[in-house]
């Protein structure tokens, strides 16, 4: 089990522009887990929400990209190692 605290910085507007999401992805493109970000953070520049996901045990490192409602996947793409 990995935990993974992503910070997300994004000008949000409101309920109109706000970024939305952000995925752990394997280096394929397959979506490990997707964390929802339920509201916008106009006044929590930059944020972080966190979450744990169980990773196959052949995966030694994964891609985290985020999501916005109006531009869709944007900004920096982070690749991780994963601790052994």
């Amino acid at each position: 089990m990995y935990r993974f605290s992503v910070t997300v910085s994004h000008t949000d507007t409101g309920w109109d522009h706000y970024a939305d999401k952000w995925e752990v992805l394997d280096l394929q493109g397959n979506v490990l887990a997707a964390r929802v970000l339920m509201h916008p953070h106009v006044d929590e520049q930059p944020f972080t929400r966190s979450m744990k996901i169980s990773i196959p045990m052949h995966i030694k490192r994964v891609r985290i990209r985020a999501h916005d409602s109006v531009h869709g996947y944007g900004g920096a793409i982070i690749d991780v190692d994963l601790p052994m």
